[in-house]
């Protein structure tokens, strides 16, 4: 039996969040470019989209270039940039055709203009689609995420709109990038790498972590699902003891 047959689909995370890591070191292992290994990589996130729509996901939200990874190569950050633009660009229609909407957060007016607007083309096109929300984090730093959301609530309590006294979890999860999303329930990371690098710092607070060693461009569907059977073996408790869950 196939680990998506072993999953209970009335007790899916409704969030995932994934951090692709491992294209390099694929790339690497295959005496390739580090760009070969990236392009492989569009291969799982199409696969993994696929099959978190197929079993009912409803958010996905993957790391696809963090703030840190304008300091790597300039001839990398040019690959990347253009095949985030191709990518965009060539599977708009299959989102469409999936019901997919696609979604981006982070600081998104540091990207190169024509994947800016590449991307509100495609995030328009898609924006009636229900079956799973696709969110891209580009150039995305959780330490500027929550920094971004402290501003706007200081500038708030400067214009006397709020009382600092009064700010709550809630009004600060309001000012964040992923307002109107649940918090991810599972954040799985590949290659083996054991750490969070930044990534949703605040909404991860009682997220299970998985880390696999699966290089990104091997991790298929059924690797995704491995993963969900995995934390649905898991008690969730919140700060309470396993008595008070049952």
């Amino acid at each position: 039996m196939g680990f998506k047959e072993q999953i209970d689909t009335t007790r899916l995370p409704e969030h995932i969040a994934i951090i692709m890591d491992g294209n390099g070191r694929w790339a690497k292992n295959q005496g390739k470019f580090r760009s070969f290994g990236h392009e492989s990589g569009v291969l799982s996130v199409k696969d993994i989209v696929e099959g978190c729509a197929d079993i009912g996901v409803k958010y996905l939200t993957i790391y696809a270039f963090s703030t840190e990874n304008w300091n790597r190569p300039p001839e990398e950050v040019t690959a990347l940039m253009e095949l985030l633009i191709a990518t965009i660009n060539n599977e708009t229609d299959r989102l469409n055709k999936n019901n997919i909407r696609l979604n981006a957060i982070g600081d998104i007016a540091s990207l190169p203009q024509k994947c800016i607007d590449d991307l509100k083309s495609a995030m328009e096109k898609t924006a009636g689609n229900t079956s799973c929300t696709l969110t891209l984090a580009l150039s995305y730093s959780a330490k500027w995420e929550i920094l971004q959301a402290a501003k706007k609530l200081a500038a708030q309590v400067a214009d006397n709109q709020l009382q600092a006294d009064d700010i709550t979890e809630a009004q600060f999860s309001s000012q964040l990038t992923t307002f109107g999303m649940p918090d991810p329930e599972l954040l799985i990371r590949t290659s083996g790498e054991h750490r969070v690098s930044n990534f949703l710092l605040w909404q991860i607070a009682y997220t299970e972590l998985y880390f696999t060693e699966t290089l990104w461009p091997d991790f298929r569907r059924e690797d995704l699902f491995e993963a969900i059977v995995d934390y649905q073996k898991r008690e969730r408790r919140f700060g309470k003891i396993s008595e008070q869950l049952n």
